[in-house]
């Protein structure tokens, strides 16, 4: 049996819940560039320092702020997913709400994928690792992606007889690893 969280531990939940909403309103209102410690200590009415009780670092703060923005994008696509039947109208209804959350949220659209809050490297490092916010939202494609890509036909071969001769001499002279 799990004991309930205590006092404290509640307002400090609460207090990292605001500090990440603050952060949140900053980017919506001033765009990325615009996060910073002393503009959310100075939106809290508390000092900067005060900030590092709950974040080690503005990167910290971004890298959470990024998350739970992330999980947003996850669930409006697959949200959309979920809503359709078969895999190409799933895709397409995940690439459409991918689309229309960007464009409804253009701040939050430039923090994830624009350019670099100033002083934050973390964001782009460590992309391709599957624990990164960012590949849960790129993870949600893969599925409904593979399973199109699956059902449709491969193309035809080429059925002229001297563009056959080509390739196979292409071929030929190239080698399997010519073209890399």
């Amino acid at each position: 049996m799990t004991e309930a969280p205590t006092r404290r531990e509640r307002l400090r939940t609460a207090t990292l819940g605001e500090i990440r909403q603050v952060a949140r309103q900053l980017v919506v209102t001033g765009g990325p560039a615009a996060i910073s410690l002393r503009a959310i200590a100075r939106e809290l009415g508390m000092s900067a320092p005060a900030l590092y009780r709950y974040f080690p670092n503005l990167e910290a703060l971004v890298m959470a702020v990024c998350s739970d923005v992330y999980d947003e994008l996850h669930e409006a696509v697959t949200r959309a997913g979920d809503a359709a039947d078969g895999a190409a109208p799933k895709l397409l209804a995940m690439a459409h709400a991918f689309r229309a959350w960007s464009v409804a949220h253009p701040a939050e659209f430039a923090l994830l994928f624009g350019s670099p809050v100033p002083g934050v490297v973390e964001l782009e490092e460590g992309c391709e690792s599957p624990e990164h916010p960012a590949a849960r939202v790129g993870a949600a494609f893969l599925a409904p992606f593979a399973e199109v890509w699956r059902q449709l036909a491969p193309p035809p071969v080429p059925e002229d007889p001297q563009l056959t001769k080509a390739l196979a001499i292409h071929g030929d002279v190239l080698g399997p690893d010519g073209m890399y």
